[in-house]
């Protein structure tokens, strides 16, 4: 049986880390056994079959895209490619491009206070993505987002409303899953820079998520 193959491209703002954050994520999915291509920037998603990947990870933020590479992602993703990512790598990528919000099923909109102490509060302990996990503080950004109501909600945030008052009690998704068209899709808001894959929550969310967007079959 031949080993699965995912595609990660990236690029976009350095304040991501986006270069050590992909060989992160690109050693992580050797380790699970992925045949993986790590390539800067979106061309490849025009140059290449993107129907050859079982798992897309972006990890670019805040970049602009051609019709004919956003047309190719998408319809690979409807067509049954997982896609998987976290924080602003996947939910800033496209901020332009709604038809790639519809799809990963949010947007970022505002991180009030930038860096600070919060809360990541598990709703699904019985998912699998979730199992043996429990609720976890955090220090980092926390995530204000545009969400798809129809997401499934893994894990959520409370806003005490100190940086912004008027969000105070606003509950938050903070890890969601659905589906695309005949693929599925795993968005973790955890990760600002690469030093916060050594939070162990945030590391083993992602690497269940992401195993779970790949493609079946």
């Amino acid at each position: 049986m031949s080993s699965a193959k995912a595609l990660i491209f990236w690029g976009g703002w350095d304040g991501h880390e986006p270069e050590s954050c992909s060989r992160i994520v690109e050693d992580m999915l050797k380790t699970e056994g992925f045949d993986v291509d790590r390539v800067e920037g979106t061309g490849v998603l025009s140059d290449r079959d993107l129907g050859q990947y079982d798992l897309i990870v972006p990890l670019c933020t805040q970049i602009t895209v051609e019709k004919e590479a956003l047309d190719a992602l998408v319809a690979a993703v409807e067509a049954g490619a997982g896609l998987g990512g976290f924080h602003g790598g996947m939910g800033d990528t496209f901020r332009n491009e709604p038809a790639y919000q519809f799809m990963t099923g949010g947007q970022w909109v505002a991180h009030p206070g930038n860096i600070i102490d919060y809360r990541v509060d598990i709703t699904r302990p019985d998912d699998p993505v979730m199992q043996g996990i429990e609720s976890f503080d955090y220090h980092s950004e926390q995530y204000y987002l545009h969400v798809d109501p129809a997401i499934e909600v893994l894990a959520t945030t409370t806003f005490n409303g100190e940086h912004a008052s008027w969000i105070d009690g606003t509950v938050m998704p903070v890890v969601w899953k659905h589906r695309y068209g005949q693929g599925r899709v795993f968005y973790s808001a955890l990760g600002h820079v690469a030093a916060e894959f050594e939070i162990p929550q945030m590391r083993e969310i992602l690497r269940r998520g992401l195993l779970w967007a790949t493609r079946r079959g």
